[in-house]
């Protein structure tokens, strides 16, 4: 039989308990400092791309040289400095929640100190013109704001490392993106192994509240404006079913692309290369996506968000040829070793594929299909679909496309998965290895 309910121990254990108001104090401030954070973190890598737009548009010739000699500057200053802010962010946040990872080498994957390196480095990595996004960056960012509001807690915490760190990786992606129904899906989907039920309702009050504090200074409209979809009926099912197919090969292969390079044998004689020689290795990654920039015209430089909001406004003058173009910008940027995530080229390469098939098809609602094409890449590449599904919804403000974009979602995850293992988790194992084996006791 269920056991009595006592309203009088409850009431005083939900609002007469001063360590809990203090908890839930220092949780509520850390959320809005860290979406804060991640605004300002916005502004800072928005304007870095701005910067190299306007001085390479004038000089186009300088990239061969700039982008090179500055990603071998940001991989150098990284592994000299600070190793646990190369890639994404969102691995080492995983790591940090692994339950083998404790104490003190928590701060070897979040921290203040890695929150502050992942703002410069991946804003540096867009001043010089790398396919980058930040979004990913911003869950690693956030995440060690709230880490580090662990140390004003009582001694006795009604809120654990595992949680604020939980809290703070989805806050980034709410915040990233205006989208606080996202952040609570990332951190269901992704993050969140084994959720504490009695303050869950805490951890997601901190993930809306960052969110919103992004959305009270962006502005409460999508990201990407409203797009016109047109009638959703049976003529969308086969062009969408081409592209849900197509995004789900496109999204595993580069999966397994980064997977492969990452974390490639050392029989390999590239990752050698890599391991032996990272500054120049990064130059020639550099170099690389430089003559790409230079091919595509420019099209290819930083995240992509502006490829992507043209094509979905039809106003985007996009090659045909920008999503293979990126997807190779996107790989060399990230396998060089720099502070980069792969929200945004992941959106834009995406974009640019539903776009072209709705060219192919000569289907007369491109909109549709490009932004099946988002969620659809974006869903094969990090295989979590119901994230991918809610941030493309609420970026495009698609309400009326739930169910196509939910569908489309589910079956390139599902065609990613035969390709490549999860991209996350597998990175993560990576991040593993860094930390220190126990001593072995004699």
């Amino acid at each position: 039989m269920p056991q009595h309910h006592n309203m009088r121990q409850a009431f005083v254990r939900e609002f007469a308990t001063p360590g809990l108001w203090w908890s839930r104090t220092v949780v509520i401030g850390a959320a809005a400092l860290a979406g804060l954070t991640v605004v300002a973190f916005t502004w800072l890598a928005e304007s870095a791309l701005e910067v190299f737009q306007t001085w390479i548009g004038a000089r186009w010739w300088a990239a061969l040289l700039w982008t090179p000699l500055t990603c071998a500057a940001i991989v150098w200053a990284t592994r000299r400095y600070a190793p646990g802010a190369s890639g994404s962010g969102i691995p080492q946040v995983l790591a940090a929640l692994d339950p083998q990872v404790r104490g003190g080498h928590r701060g070897l994957f979040a921290s203040l100190r890695l929150s502050v390196a992942k703002i410069l480095l991946t804003s540096a990595g867009l001043l010089a013109g790398l396919s980058l996004g930040r979004e990913g960056p911003s869950v690693q960012i956030a995440a060690g704001v709230m880490l580090a509001a662990r140390r004003f807690l009582p001694r006795r915490p009604v809120v654990s490392a595992h949680s604020l760190l939980v809290a703070g990786g989805a806050a980034g992606i709410a915040a990233a993106f205006n989208t606080p129904l996202a952040g609570v899906m990332f951190a269901i989907e992704e993050m969140s192994r084994s959720p504490e039920r009695r303050r869950s309702g805490l951890i997601i009050v901190a993930i809306v509240l960052a969110g919103l504090v992004a959305v009270s200074i962006h502005g409460n409209g999508p990201y990407f404006g409203i797009i016109h979809a047109g009638p959703i009926g049976a003529a969308l099912l086969l062009p969408g079913l081409m592209v849900a197919l197509a995004s789900g090969v496109a999204g595993g292969l580069f999966s397994r692309l980064l997977l492969n390079s990452l974390g490639g044998a050392s029989t390999d004689r590239f990752t050698r290369l890599r391991q032996s020689h990272p500054v120049a290795f990064a130059a020639a990654c550099g170099g690389a996506v430089a003559i790409i920039g230079i091919v595509s015209h420019g099209a290819t430089y930083g995240s992509g968000n502006a490829a992507a909001a043209g094509l979905l406004r039809g106003e985007g003058d996009v090659a045909g040829e920008f999503a293979f173009l990126k997807f190779l910008a996107t790989w060399l940027s990230v396998w060089s070793g720099v502070p980069a995530g792969i929200f945004a080229p992941s959106l834009s390469i995406g974009a640019a594929l539903g776009n072209f098939i709705a060219l192919l098809a000569a289907y007369p609602y491109a909109p549709a299909l490009i932004a099946l094409g988002m969620v659809g890449f974006l869903a094969a590449a990090t295989q979590a679909p119901l994230t991918a599904f809610i941030i493309v919804m609420e970026m495009v403000d698609g309400h009326g496309m739930v169910l196509s974009l939910m569908a489309c979602a589910a079956v390139a995850s599902s065609v990613s998965r035969v390709l490549s293992p999860p991209l996350y988790a597998a990175l993560a194992d990576l991040q593993l290895k860094r930390v220190p084996a126990p001593p072995v006791r004699p």
